[in-house]
């Protein structure tokens, strides 16, 4: 898959599984969507669904997707498989595919794992525009998801209040900036470097906590083959 993240988060597996497949509960803590519902569902088929993303206050890009999921396997793994697309012209992903994987670890832990690729639009500039600009954004926000993810699950802290940190937190940061250049311009190139590599506070939400290179041997689990057989 072209794009891997992964985070471990310390929470029950039913739990987890709740708040990643319930789209109300999936649309509170993923950056990448602002609305997703299940669509119809007739009986043997996989689960259909609607995505969309809000770019700007009266403008929605949306697509549709089916999913499906093996809640209990016999080693004690779940998975989730999905693929998806967007006739909307302009949105630059035109279809795509993923899973989201569930491993239970022995310190008690869950391997929360998602890969996942697609197909760009608008041919040559598309392609650029995605490796120079909207791939690494689409890293960064579903690493920064998880995150949100775990710190609901662990903390308590809901996604909505996370968002609230992590606003205020970039906002001290980029008044400090500021700060320095007016008053120590010769010292405004340190502070850049302290507030990039200062870490978050824990309550605030960090794409940096989570892994973002695929172990070795990796690969898509089986049911998204079913899935595209069945698509």
């Amino acid at each position: 898959m072209g794009l891997y993240v992964e985070a471990r988060i310390e929470a029950d597996l039913d739990e987890l599984w709740a708040r990643t497949q319930e789209p109300s509960q999936h649309q509170r803590w993923d950056l990448r969507f602002t609305e997703i519902d299940y669509l119809p569902q007739a009986p043997g088929e996989p689960r259909h669904f609607r995505y969309g993303t809000r770019v700007l206050p009266f403008l929605t890009v949306a697509g549709t997707g089916i999913s499906a999921g093996e809640k209990r396997r016999a080693d004690g793994t779940r998975t989730s498989a999905l693929r998806f697309a967007s006739p909307h012209p302009l949105s630059l992903l035109r279809e795509g595919s993923g899973y989201w994987r569930y491993v239970p670890t022995a310190e008690g832990a869950i391997r929360f794992v998602t890969g996942y690729d697609y197909r760009p639009r608008w041919g040559r500039f598309g392609a650029l525009a995605d490796r120079a600009l909207f791939r690494p954004l689409m890293g960064w926000a579903t690493a920064w998801s998880f995150d949100r993810l775990r710190l609901w699950l662990e903390r308590g802290i809901t996604p909505e209040r996370q968002l609230l940190h992590a606003l205020a937190e970039t906002a001290v940061r980029a008044g400090c900036v500021v700060a320095a250049v007016l008053a120590l311009p010769m010292v405004a190139p340190a502070t850049v470097a302290l507030v990039c590599f200062i870490p978050p506070l824990p309550t605030t939400p960090a794409a940096r906590r989570c892994l973002r290179t695929p172990p070795p041997r990796t690969h898509a689990p089986r049911i998204l083959s079913t899935l595209q057989e069945q698509s």
